[in-house]
């Protein structure tokens, strides 16, 4: 039986909601706009970029100002956070990976990064070799929470949803999880909070990435 865990990558394998606010105020000082409270910044994180920027802004998506924000953040974020990428690597992630593929697992990331700026992030910190499959929210027609980057995951491995798991720490993941008919597990260390995880009714919650890899092997048994 092919079993596969599919992981979200921001606030859930690399901690990088605190460069991610840093980076949006970075691009809002570029084009003097008006700087935007930590809080609400991560509240936009696991959209996708347009989306998040138009939010924070209070503009529609299609706005000339929300396209120069993501033309302006990439390099940004490159500059700012890729550098100590491998100190933001959540604790566990590296040997929990490891432990999974030696049990078996197929091991992907379903992110709403595009695929470029993923793989970027992953290769720097040095976590790209652990997974066979990563999907961008610009490989499919709608971002998490829409099922289609799941769902892709899936057919590039040739695993059923019954035998896959998400694991993410947003809503979105949980609910992309469930349109795509496999199990889930909230890890409640990234960006949001336990209740409005549950509010999503992920399969089960973890507290760390050991317990989050605890979880998945429970889970597709």
């Amino acid at each position: 039986m092919r079993r596969c865990a599919i992981f979200d990558l921001d606030g859930t394998l690399v901690d990088t909601p605190r460069g991610i606010v840093t980076t949006f105020a970075a691009v809002f000082a570029q084009l003097d706009l008006p700087t935007a409270d930590s809080p609400t910044i991560r509240g936009t994180i696991g959209l996708g970029l347009p989306a998040a920027f138009a939010k924070v802004l209070g503009v529609p998506e299609d706005e000339p100002v929300v396209s120069r924000c993501v033309d302006l953040y990439r390099p940004t974020f490159r500059k700012i956070v890729l550098p100590v990428a491998t100190g933001l690597v959540f604790p566990g992630v590296y040997d929990g990976l490891r432990s999974l593929r030696d049990n078996g697992f197929l091991l992907a990331v379903a992110t709403n990064r595009f695929i470029a700026p993923a793989e970027e992030l992953l290769t720097a910190a040095g976590l790209r070799d652990e997974f066979s499959v990563v999907v961008g929210a610009d490989e499919v027609a709608h971002p998490k929470p829409d099922p289609g980057a799941g769902l892709l995951v899936l057919d590039r491995l040739g695993v059923a949803p019954r035998n896959a798991v998400m694991v993410g720490d947003t809503t979105y993941d949980i609910d992309m999880a469930h349109g795509a008919g496999m199990s889930s597990v909230a890890v409640t260390y990234g960006v949001h909070g336990v209740d409005q995880l549950l509010s999503a009714e992920p399969t089960c919650l973890a507290g760390s990435f050991g317990e989050a890899v605890a979880a998945v092997q429970r889970t597709t048994s």
